[in-house]
């Protein structure tokens, strides 16, 4: 695990801020996701694994990979013959995500390494498939992050980005609310990290819907865009594949 690369998203003082909060969160981050969503993160997760379409040999890459959930579910569809790197700018995230990976199966073919979703250090039409989770809202360009993941990717191959999502109905986004601020914020305020969690609320307002992630996907290139709503609408899954030629606008 390397971390020790210069990233250009740090160079602004939101991404620095954001690097930051998630290094700071890193020890408790995987029990505050599993209270939350009472254990279904893990099953979208599964979904997201599935949609990016992994097969035995490919070469995956799991952007923003946090503590390492969908870089290890990706490890076991790549298998023995493939490879996963996951890829994160929080050092403490990618501690947690290598320790877990020696602890529970150091046979998986995965290498954490530092790196930047706007900077990514790897050549063009390099990965077979790709995963996201939780990391394209706290990018602080989302349209040129897509345009590094387009990059990377090879030809035909599907990315599957996991994030939360804006309801677009008054009920479902008055319950979004009512549940970030009554039930996960007090949560994050009995570990210390009001203020971590409480950057989810803005960070949501800001965050594009799944018609306008579609839209961008497109700008960036892909040919294929298809953005999947569930658990009220409070959650999606932006799953984009890159056609056999160059479709950027």
């Amino acid at each position: 695990m390397s971390c020790n690369l210069v990233m250009n998203q740090e160079s602004t003082p939101q991404a620095t801020e954001i690097k930051a909060l998630f290094d700071r969160i890193a020890p408790i981050y995987d029990r505050l996701n599993d209270w939350l969503s009472l254990g279904q993160h893990r099953i979208w997760k599964m979904m997201s694994v599935k949609w990016s379409n992994p097969h035995q040999g490919d070469r995956a890459l799991d952007l923003c990979c946090g503590s390492g959930d969908l870089a290890m579910m990706l490890a076991k569809q790549v298998g023995a013959t493939g490879q996963v790197i996951g890829v994160d700018f929080a050092c403490s995230q990618l501690a947690i995500a290598s320790a877990r990976h020696q602890r529970l199966n150091p046979n998986l073919p995965i290498s954490w390494l530092e790196g930047d979703a706007l900077n990514l250090p790897f050549s063009d039409n390099y990965f077979d498939c790709a995963t996201m989770g939780y990391g394209l809202r706290n990018l602080t360009d989302i349209s040129l992050g897509l345009q590094e993941l387009y990059r990377v990717l090879k030809p035909g191959a599907t990315a599957a980005i996991l994030d939360f999502h804006r309801p677009q109905t008054a009920i479902a986004r008055t319950f979004q609310q009512w549940y970030l601020q009554n039930l996960v914020v007090p949560t994050a305020q009995q570990f210390g990290m009001t203020e971590e969690y409480a950057y989810l609320i803005p960070s949501l307002e800001r965050f594009p819907t799944g018609v306008e992630q579609v839209k961008l996907a497109r700008e960036a290139g892909f040919e294929q865009a298809t953005h999947y709503l569930f658990a009220g609408d409070m959650m999606g899954v932006l799953v984009i594949t890159k056609g056999n030629s160059d479709n950027r606008t």
